[in-house]
């Protein structure tokens, strides 16, 4: 079996940021992973896009048949983009996640679009991808997926911390991996920064500036959410339900609703470290300095901010793992993380398609 992987992966989150591709190499010796992360680029989405995919959980099947066929074409150009751009040749396989449209597992409902055939033969490349569905298939959340990497390549950490959309969380307890969403991060800090006219909280000043609402924090650590236990993961149709009623009927300032809502995600992340811990933090959130802060105060764990690139790319790269994995006939999918009756290799594997019609047009 192969020993070296010259690969990409590429995701999108739900805070709808963009779509982050990373070059990515991997040597395997005895079961033990090494990696490289080469280049890295995040391909923002147009005001087009954002709207197209914010609005697409309220689509008829229809339209998201429609919406699969046309964000597929998209990402197809934007793989192509980067693929050019950085003249890289000899790829092994590219490792795509696709965009969550819907995500509710209790159902055993979940759409990742973007996942069609037509993506490998569009860029001419072995496609591993859509790698949720099977374990939803098998009794399990579907989510999160990125703890068999924090196993495989950053096991020297007690936890590994993502704040993107949701703030999610790997640990290993009494032998098994465990992970779980542990509540929304971004994807509402995102929504409330956008009533002030901004996309994001910058290093997480309006929170710092604003003030700490106690009745709408209380609400918050309320939600039942928090006192199930794992495996369990959340969506946007959850935050819909859940987050945004309670924000929206609270009479306090934007400026004081971010503040809150900042301190409530360093309160949920710091209930989470049961021990004096080395906790990575990677995602967009890692850059709100104000929230890092807050979670300090509240843990004696040591948090381990690595440099920009893994920052960003942490789950690019290790989704790029996951389609090699798959690859390999290797388990990707912990039942432990999400509940399924069986670990398991997930995703589908297409193959590339030589004289294929490639596709350069990347409008919108």
């Amino acid at each position: 079996m192969k020993e070296y992987y010259h690969v990409l992966g590429v995701m999108s989150g739900t805070s709808l940021d963009g779509i982050d591709i990373a070059e990515v190499t991997f040597r395997v010796t005895n079961g033990e992973w090494q990696y490289s992360l080469l280049e890295a680029e995040t391909f923002e989405y147009s005001s087009f896009w954002k709207k197209r995919l914010s609005e697409a959980i309220s689509l008829s099947e229809k339209e998201i048949t429609q919406l699969d066929k046309d964000y597929t074409h998209y990402l197809s150009g934007v793989i192509l983009q980067f693929i050019k751009k950085y003249s890289i040749k000899n790829l092994d396989v590219v490792c795509s996640h696709g965009h969550t449209i819907f995500h509710q597992p209790e159902r055993g409902i979940t759409l990742q679009i973007g996942n069609l055939p037509v993506l490998a033969s569009s860029i001419n490349q072995t496609v591993v991808c859509d790698f949720r569905v099977q374990d939803v298939q098998f009794g399990g959340q579907g989510a999160p997926l990125v703890p068999i990497g924090d196993k495989l390549l950053f096991s020297e950490y007690d936890y590994c911390l993502n704040l993107g959309g949701f703030a999610n969380v790997s640990f290993e307890k009494l032998g098994k991996r465990i992970a779980f969403d542990v509540c929304p991060a971004n994807i509402v800090l995102n929504y409330l920064c956008e009533k002030t006219g901004l996309r994001y909280d910058d290093k997480g000043e309006i929170a710092r500036s604003g003030t700490v609402n106690k009745a709408l924090l209380s609400q918050l650590n309320q939600i039942s959410y928090y006192f199930e236990k794992p495996p369990k993961s959340l969506g946007l149709e959850w935050v819909k339900k859940e987050v945004f009623p309670l924000l929206n009927a609270s009479d306090c300032s934007i400026k004081d609703k971010i503040s809150t809502m900042t301190y409530h995600i360093a309160t949920q992340i710091a209930s989470v470290f049961e021990f004096p811990s080395k906790v990575l933090v990677s995602g967009g959130g890692t850059y709100n300095i104000f929230l890092l802060e807050e979670i300090k105060q509240q843990t004696i764990s040591k948090l381990y901010v690595p440099d920009t690139i893994l920052i960003e790319y942490k789950e690019a790269l290790i989704f790029a793992l996951l389609g090699v994995l798959k690859l390999r006939n290797e388990i990707n999918c912990l039942s432990s993380v999400t509940g399924a009756k069986q670990d398991h290799s997930s995703g589908q594997i297409f193959c590339r398609t030589l004289n294929s019609q490639r596709i350069f047009n990347n409008s919108h």
